[in-house]
C-alpha cells in the first residue's frame, strides 16, 4: 500500500525546541542570566543629578495631579449636593 510507506517517515517522532531542547534547566537557566547581565551592560543610567531632577519632575506632576482630580471631586460633590438637596 503506497499511503502506509508515505505515513512511515512521519511516525518519526521528533524533538521540538532545537538546541534549547538539548540543554538541561540549570543551562538554561544560567544562560538566561547571562543574557540579562549582558543587556544591563548596554543600559545608559542616568547620572545623579539627572535622576533628581527627573524624580522631582514626576512628583510635582503627581502632587498637581492630585490637586486637579481634589478640585473636581470637591465641585462635583458640591454640585450634586446642590441639584439633589
Amino acid at each position: 500500500m503506497p499511503d502506509a510507506q508515505d505515513e512511515a517517515p512521519d511516525s518519526k517522532k521528533t524533538r521540538k525546541g532545537g538546541k534549547r531542547a538539548k540543554k538541561g534547566p540549570l543551562k538554561r537557566l544560567a544562560l538566561f542570566y547571562r543574557q540579562i547581565i549582558a543587556e544591563l551592560r548596554k543600559v545608559v543610567w542616568p547620572t545623579r543629578n539627572q535622576l533628581t531632577s527627573y524624580t522631582t519632575a514626576v512628583i510635582v506632576f503627581v502632587v498637581v495631579m492630585i490637586g486637579l482630580v481634589t478640585l473636581i471631586d470637591y465641585g462635583l460633590s458640591h454640585a450634586a449636593k446642590y441639584v439633589f438637596g
